[in-house]
Formats: structure tokens, sequence, C-alpha cells
């Protein structure tokens, strides 16, 4: 048996291996092609892309799919891949909130789908972080204003499907609303989803410009509110004229998710001998009070003989993040896991998105063990949103850069328990 000192490596080495392989299960190349469908259309195959993932997958689906292939791509700065052999364009814009490229991408998509006739066939390709890329304003609302209300709502540290419900809300692009236009005179209608929200309701995921979604106006309205914005009467109006569209009924599928990236990591990890503890793989909420929840729970198993691996999934967020702060919510996480377990605690963690980007930083996510911090200098960081340059001074940071996929945050937590 390795002594614990000697494991510390030998462990962080493990855990950041699982998570290369929950990122590998949910890659477009391997997910995408047996879901594609086969044979030529009579006319014009449309490819519309939307979200982290949306390049590798608008390059996938062209090597892919039979017979030319055109369309449209739009991901975030740094997640683009070379599509200059292919018909299909690629824009690259701002994410979380959106900028005048996603508007470029909002309007050139409506005008790409506004062509599509009863002979064509479009496949649309939507993937987590579609929602601020890909942007066409409600009528009676400017870009600006989208901006403003998009960034405070981030900064509150709304769930996620709040965010959405507003995103569709002040959208001419959301929420079904592509596909009707790609489907008003008879194209065929294809949807294939990398989902990055808890339960995979594909009509959430990027805001769901070809799947419709709930309509709540007042609901919509209701979380700004609460987020402290303030809602003037104009915007009011412009929610509540911004009607539902005509749904287009067609087949959609999730290729990966969350939980296909958690059961790669559990299968590896009982192949090694772990004892595998699922902690969840949709859980929501904030990210630092997850953590010290998830330390009660990890110090029990470390009072019980054997090796545990704790593995959870899903989306935390920041609460009440500062302008100034620094550090998104996996290393949140990390840090409030850690600030509730003694230092002598056998117990290290990892947690990443699987997209690369942990928040708006250049990590992933991070590492940490229980012996590297202080309750003091933990508890500090968390109250600053200042986590980043704490686990960046560890040497605890995880960087992978732009991953191409997005199936939100892997969270792994190695336990050595007392020795029989």
């Amino acid at each position: 048996m390795l002594g614990w000192s000697k494991r510390i490596m030998t462990y962080r080495t493990m855990l950041t291996d699982y998570f290369a392989a929950a990122v590998a299960a949910a890659s477009p190349r391997l997910v995408l092609p047996p879901a594609l469908p086969k044979g030529l259309v009579k006319g014009r195959t449309f490819v519309l892309a939307y979200g982290k993932a949306a390049a590798e997958m608008a390059l996938v689906a062209a090597e892919t799919l039979d017979g030319p292939v055109t369309g449209l791509a739009v991901t975030r700065h740094g997640h683009g891949v070379n599509l200059s052999h292919t018909k299909i364009e690629l824009i690259e814009a701002r994410h979380p909130v959106p900028d005048d490229y996603s508007l470029q991408a909002g309007t050139k998509m409506l005008e790409l789908a506004s062509t599509a006739g009863p002979d064509d066939r479009v496949i649309f390709l939507a993937s987590g972080g579609g929602s601020a890329l890909l942007c066409a304003p409600a009528q009676g609302i400017t870009l600006a204003e989208k901006q403003a209300m998009t960034d405070a709502l981030v900064r509150s540290g709304a769930p996620i499907q709040d965010i959405n419900l507003v995103r569709r809300h002040l959208s001419r692009v959301k929420g079904g609303r592509l596909g009707a236009v790609a489907g008003a005179r008879g194209a065929e209608l294809l949807t294939y989803v990398i989902s990055d929200v808890a339960g995979d309701d594909p009509a959430l995921v990027a805001s769901g410009p070809s799947v419709g979604a709930t309509f709540d106006p007042e609901g919509a309205v209701t979380v700004l509110q609460r987020a402290g914005v303030d809602v003037p009467s104009h915007i009011h109006a412009a929610i509540l004229a911004n009607k539902p569209a005509g749904i287009i009924e067609h087949p959609v599928r999730v290729v990966a998710a969350n939980g296909d990236a958690v059961i790669a990591v559990e299968s590896r990890a009982r192949a090694d001998g772990w004892q595998v503890i699922d902690a969840g793989k949709s859980l929501t909420g904030d990210a630092a009070t997850c953590g010290k929840a998830h330390a009660l729970r990890a110090q029990i198993y470390a009072r019980t003989p054997g090796r545990y691996l704790m593995i959870s999934g899903g989306e935390l967020t920041v609460t009440k993040a500062r302008k100034d702060g620094q550090g998104g919510p996996n290393l949140e996480y990390l840090v409030g896991l850690m600030s509730a377990l003694p230092r002598t605690a056998k117990i290290e963690a990892l947690a990443g998105d699987t997209d690369g980007i942990d928040g708006t930083q250049d990590n992933a996510g991070g590492y940490l063990h229980a012996s590297w911090l202080q309750q003091a200098e933990a508890v500090h960081a968390l109250e600053a949103n200042r986590t980043y340059p704490l686990v960046e001074r560890l040497g605890g940071l995880i960087m992978t850069g732009p991953t191409r996929t997005n199936v939100n945050d892997i969270r792994l937590i190695a336990i050595e328990g007392v020795s029989t």
C-alpha cells in the first residue's frame, strides 16, 4: 500500500484522468455520427449550430452527412475549429453576455432559416452557451438593454433555468422561434442536443431555438425583479408582446448529457477499485454551500474502512458574484468543501466544467487537498469571490482549454477511509 503522502499526486493524476474521461464521453465526434440521418435529400441540407460545442458539432456533421451541406455555426470566442473547407460559416461571439457578433449570428441564422423550402432538410445542433451566443432581441428591446439584463442575472446567481426563461422572452430566435422560421415552408427539421441543463429537457438547452418551451412572460418579469433588475414599462410591454412561436413538431434527440459523463467516470473508478458514491447527477444551487454539505458527507466515509470516490454532476452557481470577483462555481465548490474539512483529513477533490471554462476565467476548474488550506483563508476567498487567486497560488488550477463540448460540471472527492 502506498502511504498517503505518496498517494497525493497519484490520486490527483487519477482524478484528472477521470475528468478527461468524462469530457471524452460527451465529445461530438463520438456521440453525433451515429445519430445523424443517412442518405440524400432532394433539396439542400442546412446545418444551424449554436453553443460551445457548435463548431465541432458542425464540423462532424459536414464530414458525416451525405451530399453538400451549408449553414452557420456560432460558438464562444476560442472554441472554434477550422471550417474553411466546408460551406458552413463560423462566427465566434461573447459568453455569457451577448455582443455584436452574437447579434450578427442571430440575424444571419434567421435569414438562412427563412430560405429553407419543402425539399430541404434543416439540422439544428444545440449545445450549452447558445443562449448568449445566438442573439436576436425582441421588437422594442436593444442589444445594450439585453446585455445589461443578462449581466445582472448572471451576477445575481440566478438558476440557469430562470436566466433562460428571461432570455426566451427577450428574443426573436429562442423558444422555438428559429424552428418556426425554418419550417414555415415545409422543410424537414431535425434537432440534436448536447445537454448542459438539469433534467436534459432539450427545450431548455440554448433556450430552445428549434424547440418550444414554457411561455410565461410575467414569470420572466418576476425573475428580473427578484434579481434586482429594473424593468421599465417598455421592456415589460415588449416581453408581453413577444408571443410564442407556432412550434413545429419534429424529431429531437439528446446525444450527450451530464449523466453520460458521470457514468463514464463511475465505470473507470469501479474498475480501479474505488467504492463509488453517487452524490447526484443533476445538482443545482449555490456552489460553496454544496461543497460544505459534501464535506460533511465525506467525513462520514473517512471514518469507515475503504477507499471511496464521491461523484456528482449538474450545474452549481456563484451567488451574488462581485464585479471584481475571480473564480467560477467549481472553485467556489472546492474552497467551500475544504473550508469545512479538518486539514488532517485524507480527502482531496477535483471539480471542473466539461466545456473547459469555469465561469469566466481561463481554467476548467481545480484540484485541492484538505491539507493545503487554512480555514480562515478559505472563508476570506469565498466572502470576496476570490477563489481563483487562492487556488492559483496553491497550484491547483486545472487548465484544459476549450473542449468543444458542454455537459456541465463533474465533481470528484477521493476519500481514504480508516485502516482496518
